[in-house]
């Protein structure tokens, strides 16, 4: 693998990392852009599957710190990651079996929706003492499971945590607050990514050296998202819509690209 491969891999892991971890959503939609234009991956279904298992690894990396935290709902995310898996092995199916170019085109298409998305303000109250028990499940799960499985199956066929889907996802079903959906979320990007990961492993669309490039880089960027929450908590608002307006740009590229 060439130096400046590698080093292009460093950052891309660094920053997906750092987003996962900071904003507990969203950055796993930006590792399919950078590892065909920036790292320089020539298969768009490679760039898919190896994004599937980078995401995964620094998913997993950026929950430690919020389970430490206790803003994990761990019962709900176990519904919404077993709705989700089914829908991720459904989708990953169908995007194997898609043209990569075309592949390419409808994630941009998918990148600018979710970019206007993000920019929609969001409730910043919710219901921190939510539970998924035998007296709420009633409530709870015809919201939770149906969306756990759109998600899923967007998640799996292009390829991503879907963080992004996830969190409004969680906040519609069960009302939490922002918080407790963002560490919520990673449990199932890694349940998600893990899904469509195995499916592309399977294929042989996943290039192991580059992953683990990936997950260094990605663990020194959730090392800095963790330590930089707090200190950013007051500018979240417009670092999210900073975001949201990088989103819409790479994906007007990618879908121009494709």
């Amino acid at each position: 693998m060439p130096l400046v491969m590698i080093l292009t891999a460093l950052a891309s892991g660094a920053a997906i990392g750092l987003i996962l971890a900071g904003l507990g959503a969203g950055g796993s939609i930006l590792m399919t852009p950078l590892l065909v234009y920036a790292v320089g991956v020539p298969s768009a279904h490679a760039a898919v599957g190896t994004s599937a298992v980078a995401v995964t690894l620094n998913a997993l990396v950026g929950l430690a710190g919020h389970a430490r935290a206790g803003t994990v709902k761990w019962r709900c995310a176990g519904v919404f990651a077993a709705a989700g898996v089914m829908g991720a092995t459904l989708g990953a199916e169908l995007g194997k079996a898609l043209d990569g170019k075309r592949l390419l085109m409808l994630f941009g298409l998918l990148m600018i929706g979710v970019g206007m998305a993000m920019l929609r303000p969001r409730r910043s109250e919710g219901r921190a003492d939510v539970r998924l028990t035998a007296s709420s499940a009633g409530y709870l799960l015809p919201r939770l499971i149906p969306i756990g499985l759109g998600t899923g199956l967007l998640a799996g066929f292009f390829g991503i945590g879907g963080g992004f889907l996830i969190v409004p996802g969680l906040i519609a079903a069960t009302a939490m607050p922002m918080r407790f959906a963002s560490g919520t979320s990673l449990v199932i990007v890694a349940a998600l990514g893990a899904t469509t990961a195995t499916s592309y492993a399977l294929s042989g669309y996943v290039d192991w050296p580059l992953v683990m490039v990936l997950v260094i880089g990605g663990l020194g960027g959730a090392v800095l998202g963790l330590a930089g929450t707090r200190l950013l908590a007051e500018r979240r608002g417009l670092i999210e819509r900073g975001f949201a307006l990088l989103v819409i740009a790479v994906g007007i590229y990618v879908a121009m690209q494709g």
